[in-house]
């Protein structure tokens, strides 16, 4: 059975209320039981003072209890005298019980005894019990010493005998039993009442932590239907909006690659359309006989063919690269010396172009990087490629390279033209080209820059374009060292 998570928020909330609850009523129950006969014991040992008082006289009249353990009646007669005697004492203030009824009385020692008077001597009177200084018996029946609370008597500062009194167990009058009714009745109102106030609070609470986790719902199935504009309202600082952000720029991204896949596919639909279109028309030529098969037309076509193969090359390696299929063999080479071998197969082609290769190479340099050799030639290769393409000519190409301990840099600086500050950023976007700025004759599939970016980044490495203050192009490669094995 499917439990949507509002009820579970709902009643985990309400269980762990009602859980509190019911712990903290039985606490309050438990210690109110234990401790409630502790307070009755202490109220009857505080109601014997005036029986406290009356032995002490007895001894000190006579000087012993033997008056008390030939006359049990004596002790009685104590016993009721010390309780009219205090009965007294509470008339002679004329502080009663029925004193307080209607009026709020002064705050004093007198007036808290009479608003909570002490229980009678003469009901507990059956419990009370003497015994000598060593603690043996006078008069009266102790019981087990746990059961049984003991009062010190002294006379002229030396202890005669103890007053005892045993408690009552578990048994209880029926005040004392309507007076813990009652205080149930209250926890059981009490805890009633938080429970009806957690169930309220846990519903909005609930409503209240839900009311994002639907919008992220509603936002992922937005977005499962392709709707990449969807956005969330992100409206607090804690996870919940931590995770409404993270949505925002999940879409966001998804957007932008929707945008650059539709791109994308019309780029690539129109780098094929020109020559496919080449081709067609060079064969319909053809067939209509309007052309002759020559060597001419025969070579127009094995050009416009070569053209093809290269994008679809091109676009084989770049999806490669995109799922990291990318094959490369991972060995310590010198990057100098594979930079001087390109550079020596493309002399002839900068030469017959008016191009000038300036630039302090080393291709003793001993530095060590961990490449693939052949990718990484094919770099440097689409870099010397592009600058044929693009830049003019007569023109001068200035190639220099450095390191450092953790990193080999190398650059590319062609003469010009240049290329718009708003279009650096995008030199490497694939199919992208800066017509205006730099065009010619010969185009090429706009996926050579893309292609370098791809090996740079496989290899850990980066690169980017600038402008230098001179004008043209510079692009600058940067590999790290640390991969070396």
């Amino acid at each position: 059975m499917r439990v949507r998570l509002s009820y579970k928020i709902f009643f985990a909330f309400l269980l762990m209320s009602v859980a509190v609850v019911v712990l903290t009523i039985g606490s309050m129950r438990y210690f109110l039981h234990r401790d409630f006969g502790d307070f009755v014991t202490r109220s009857e040992m505080e109601a014997l003072a005036e029986l406290k008082n009356g032995l002490a006289e007895e001894y000190r009249t006579f000087g012993s209890w033997n008056r008390l353990r030939s006359n049990p009646f004596l002790w009685q007669e104590i016993i009721i005298s010390s309780h009219f005697r205090r009965i007294f004492d509470e008339q002679s203030t004329g502080i009663t019980l029925h004193h307080f009824e209607n009026r709020t009385p002064p705050d004093d020692d007198k007036v808290l005894q009479a608003r909570h008077p002490k229980p009678s001597i003469i009901k507990i009177g059956p419990r009370l019990f003497l015994l000598d200084a060593h603690k043996r018996p006078v008069i009266g029946q102790s019981g087990a010493a746990e059961k049984e609370k003991l009062m010190e008597l002294k006379v002229g500062g030396h202890t005669v005998g103890w007053l005892g009194l045993r408690t009552r167990g578990s048994h209880k009058t029926p005040l004392e039993t309507w007076f813990l009714k009652r205080q149930n009745n209250l926890f059981h109102l009490i805890g009633g009442g938080i429970i009806l106030l957690a169930a309220l609070i846990s519903f909005l609470l609930s409503r209240h932590l839900l009311a994002p986790i639907k919008q992220l719902t509603d936002g992922t199935r937005a977005l499962a239907s392709r709707q990449f504009g969807t956005r969330i309202t992100v409206a607090s600082q804690d996870e919940l909006g931590q995770l409404a952000a993270d949505f925002n720029v999940m879409a966001k991204t998804l957007e932008k690659y929707e945008k650059m896949r539709q791109q994308w596919i019309s780029d690539i639909a129109h780098e094929l359309r020109t020559p496919l279109s080449i081709v067609r028309g060079e064969i319909e030529a053809l067939q209509d006989g309007v052309r002759s098969v020559n060597r001419e037309t025969l070579e127009s076509l094995h050009v416009e063919v070569l053209h093809l193969n290269k994008i679809v090359n091109d676009l084989h390696e770049l999806s490669q690269a995109d799922s990291g299929a990318l094959h490369m063999i991972m060995k310590s080479i010198n990057p100098a010396a594979v930079l001087t071998e390109t550079l020596a197969l493309f002399q002839t082609r900068f030469s017959e172009s008016g191009f000038t290769i300036d630039g302090p190479l080393n291709p003793e340099d001993a530095t060590l990087i961990s490449a693939d050799r052949d990718r990484l030639m094919q770099v440097f290769s689409n870099i010397l490629e592009n600058t044929l393409r693009y830049a003019d000519s007569p023109g001068t190409l200035t190639v220099r390279h450095t390191h450092d301990d953790e990193t080999w840099h190398v650059s590319f600086e062609d003469s010009g033209p240049g290329v718009p500050e708003e279009s650096l950023g995008r030199l490497f976007d694939r199919l992208y080209r800066v017509d205006k700025a730099r065009s010619h004759t010969k185009s090429g599939s706009g996926l050579g820059l893309s292609i370098c970016k791809s090996i740079v980044e496989a290899h850990g490495g980066t690169i980017h374009a600038s402008q230098p203050p001179a004008g043209g192009l510079r692009i600058e490669i940067i590999f790290p060292m640390h991969q070396v094995h």
